[in-house]
């Protein structure tokens, strides 16, 4: 994935269309947490410093059942209208009106101008005449920030009339949300597909995710040790498949781990199960053995007699072997004797990608096993190229403490399980080519 970035091409008055991701918590109208703003300041000031003229598009939310071409309500909804407590027409009008009140961009445009001493302003549409007078009115090393992509259905639909309303005046498009680059969208691949805009480059959060996660993915360094916890082995068919052919050790936790316990015969009690999987866990162990690769399993299971509620409440655990937990017990972290396995494993790598938490790790009683790891990797830190895959192992890892302590941490979910299972991402395969 030997892509261009914006250091290989010339921006200076150039008028450059950036995607970002901006889809930051928000409670009230306050941004909660900063870090994919901040994670996208390197691109936009390099951008700004060098002459540019940047208009900045992203996401936030999900506004698109309302704005979608087919209204799509969720649950709540369908059971008022079922019961005529209201109808489908005044749920959309009521969504169109609170919507764009909740899920505006504008605190985002503010806290940007305030990061780069106001050179940044905000549209109030995405493609319509604000957006298209301040962006024609741009002078190099000024910013706007257009308004919530998804308040057009037309952004998922790929829709090439919007994809040119979008790309607008472009010179150079510039793909920074990597978060996003496993989605086929308008502004994430499309109008660089439909060749709207030519030059295409990645940004440098994206240029980091390809020169640490996706280079290690290529020709990772051995032993290569992959971890992957979270609830369900359906999440994770491809990953496993793939990270199989590619590294030395498999660990295996979290919920996935009891039908993996399972395929090996052992009773796992109440604990999670699917059912319809423990045919896969048993051809994965059995494709570990053929390609002489180690697939580690938990040997000892922290269990507990229900789900914690609250899932931070205190709760009484026990521990048992992974082949002995109760009929009337589930399985909710790894064990003290796994623990210390894992780290084991862990010590002796070159490079360890992990995606996914060991245990429920909300909850401090449950979190030991996931400590655990985070700890085992910033153990190897500066001797193992470490690397934490996105989603709620990288919430956990930054909660618990350990995110300086790790060689990269992704900032995309979704994209880094597409890019664990081998899969091409359409927001990196249409930027230009070194």
């Amino acid at each position: 994935m030997n892509k261009k970035s914006v250091k290989d091409i010339d921006v200076r008055g150039k008028k450059v269309l950036v995607r970002c991701d901006f889809n930051v918590p928000m409670k009230d109208g306050v941004i909660t947490d900063e870090n994919r703003i901040e994670g996208a300041l390197p691109t936009i000031k390099y951008l700004l410093d060098n002459g540019a003229k940047v208009t900045l598009c992203s996401h936030m939310g999900k506004p698109h059942s309302i704005f979608s071409k087919e209204v799509k309500l969720n649950k709540k909804d369908k059971k008022k209208v079922e019961a005529g407590e209201t109808t489908v027409e005044a749920i959309v009008e009521k969504a169109k009106k609170d919507e764009p009140k909740k899920l505006t961009l504008a605190p985002v445009a503010k806290r940007l101008s305030e990061l780069t001493g106001g050179k940044v302003i905000f549209a109030a549409d995405v493609i319509g005449p604000d957006a298209k007078a301040k962006r024609s009115a741009l002078k190099n090393g000024e910013a706007v920030l257009l308004e919530n992509l998804r308040f057009h259905w037309e952004e998922e639909g790929k829709d090439e009339a919007f994809c040119k309303e979008l790309a607008f005046d472009a010179e150079i498009y510039v793909n920074d949300a990597f978060g996003t680059a496993h989605r086929s969208h308008a502004s994430t691949a499309a109008i660089v597909e439909y060749g709207i805009v030519k030059t295409a480059v990645c940004g440098f959060l994206i240029e980091k995710e390809l020169s640490v996660m996706a280079a290690t993915l290529e020709n990772p360094p051995r032993p290569f040790v992959a971890i992957l916890g979270g609830a369900k082995v359906a999440d994770k068919l491809n990953v496993i498949s793939n990270l199989l052919e590619k590294c030395d050790t498999l660990i295996i936790g979290g919920g996935m781990a009891y039908t993996f316990l399972k395929a090996k015969g052992y009773e796992v009690g109440e604990s999670l199960l699917d059912e319809e999987k423990i045919g896969y866990c048993k051809e994965m162990m059995e494709k570990a053995e053929k390609l002489g690769k180690e697939l580690v399993l938990p040997i000892d299971t922290v269990v507990t007699s229900h789900f914690p509620d609250p899932i931070d409440a205190a709760i009484e655990t026990q521990t048992v072997p992974s082949n002995k937990i109760p009929a009337d017990k589930m399985g909710m972290d790894i064990g003290e004797k796994t623990r210390k396995l894992y780290a084991e494993k862990v010590s002796g790598a070159k490079a360890v990608i992990w995606n996914g938490p060991m245990g429920v790790f909300e909850n401090p009683t449950l979190a030991k096993g996931t400590i655990a790891v985070a700890q085992a990797l910033a153990d190897v830190y500066g001797k193992c190229t470490t690397i934490i895959g996105g989603g709620d192992s990288a919430a956990a890892v930054q909660q618990l403490g350990f995110a300086d302590k790790v060689t990269h941490i992704s900032t995309g979910g979704g994209a880094s399980l597409e890019l664990f299972e081998g899969k091409v991402l359409p927001g990196i395969a249409c930027l230009n080519d070194k």
